[in-house]
C-alpha cells in the first residue's frame, strides 16, 4: 500500500469567508491576502494505491467543469483539469481509479468527478471503471438542497452519478466496497452528513478542518451551516485523533498535506511534523488504528 497527495485545481477565495468570525488582524498573520482579500486554497485529494488490491481516491476536487466566467467568480486558477495530471505523476489515469470517497458533493470536492469544460459540451463524468462512495444523510441533502447550500452543489452531478448505477450509500461505519479498510465517522456542521474516511492511520479532515489553522477550536468558516456544532465536533475529532496518533490530512491547506495533531499545555490544538507533500509513502499504523 502506498499513499500520494494529489492534488487538483487550486483556488483563491476571500479570506474573511474561509476564516469566518475571526478578525483579519489575526489571520492575515497565518495566510497572506491578496490585494482583493484573498488567500490561496489547495483542492487536495488523497490517493491509496493498493488498499486491497484497488487503487481508492479520497474526494477529486474542484475540477476544471465551471465556464470561464465561473471560473473566475470561484477563484480557480487553472483552466486545466489538474487532477489528471496529478494522477498521471502518480502513473495513474483516472480509469485506473476503482473507488472514489467524497466526504460531500459541494462542488470544491466532488467537481474533479467531471470533464473539463467545452464550450457546447453537456457535463460527463470521468472515473468510469470506479465506485462512488458517498454519505447517505449527505447525498438526501445533495438531492435537495437548503437555499443556504444550494449554489455549492453541482446540478448535473447527482443524475450523473445515479445513472452509472455504481454509487453506494454508506449509514454506518464502514461501506461495502471497502470492508474494513477504511473506517468512517460523520459531522454535521459544515454540512449535513459530512463523511470523514480514517485509512491507514491518517485521516480526511475535510471541511471539518480545512488547514492547519483551522485546528484550532474556535476558527470556522463563514461557509459553516452551523459553527457551534462543528466546534463541539472538531474538540471530540481532535480528542480522539490525538489519543491514537492518527495523521491529519488537509484537502485545502496550500502548504501542508498532512501533520500530527499535538495539544500545549493550555488545552489548545496544534500541529506538529508538517509535511508539503506524500508521494509513495507507506502507511504507519500505531496500535489500534485501522
Amino acid at each position: 500500500m502506498e499513499l500520494f497527495s494529489i492534488l487538483g485545481n487550486s483556488q483563491q477565495l476571500d479570506g474573511g469567508a474561509m476564516f469566518g468570525n475571526a478578525p483579519k488582524a489575526l489571520w492575515s498573520r497565518w495566510i497572506e491576502p491578496d490585494v482583493e482579500n484573498r488567500i490561496p486554497l489547495a483542492c487536495r485529494c488523497l490517493l491509496v494505491k493498493d488498499l486491497d488490491g484497488q487503487n481508492v481516491l479520497f474526494e477529486t476536487g474542484i475540477g476544471a467543469f465551471f465556464e470561464p466566467a465561473l471560473r473566475e467568480r470561484y477563484g480557480v486558477v487553472e483552466s486545466r483539469h489538474v487532477l489528471l495530471d496529478s494522477l498521471a505523476a502518480a502513473g495513474l489515469t483516472h480509469e485506473d481509479i476503482d473507488v472514489v470517497v467524497l466526504s460531500h458533493l459541494h462542488f470544491d470536492h466532488a467537481g474533479g468527478l467531471l470533464a473539463a469544460w467545452k464550450e457546447g459540451e453537456a457535463p460527463r463524468l470521468l472515473f468510469p471503471n470506479a465506485r462512488f462512495v458517498v454519505g447517505a444523510e449527505h447525498w438526501r441533502r445533495a438531492l435537495e438542497p437548503h437555499p443556504r447550500d444550494r449554489a455549492s452543489f453541482v446540478p448535473e452531478l447527482q443524475p450523473l452519478l445515479q445513472a452509472s448505477g455504481r454509487i453506494e450509500l454508506v449509514e454506518g461505519e464502514y461501506s461495502q466496497t471497502l470492508g474494513q479498510s477504511v473506517r468512517f465517522s460523520f459531522s454535521d456542521g459544515h454540512t449535513p452528513g459530512l463523511m470523514l474516511a480514517e485509512v491507514a492511520g491518517v485521516v480526511f479532515c475535510a471541511d471539518l478542518i480545512p488547514g492547519r489553522f483551522w485546528v484550532h477550536l474556535p476558527i470556522t468558516m463563514g461557509y459553516d451551516r452551523w459553527p457551534e456544532k462543528l466546534i463541539d465536533e472538531k474538540r471530540v475529532f481532535l480528542e480522539d485523533k490525538l489519543a491514537r496518533d492518527v495523521r491529519l490530512f488537509f484537502t485545502h491547506d496550500h502548504d501542508c498535506a498532512l501533520a500530527r495533531v499535538v495539544r500545549d499545555e493550555r488545552g489548545r490544538f496544534g500541529t506538529a511534523d508538517e509535511q508539503r507533500m506524500l508521494h509513495g509513502v507507506p502507511p504507519q499504523l500505531p496500535a489500534g488504528v485501522v
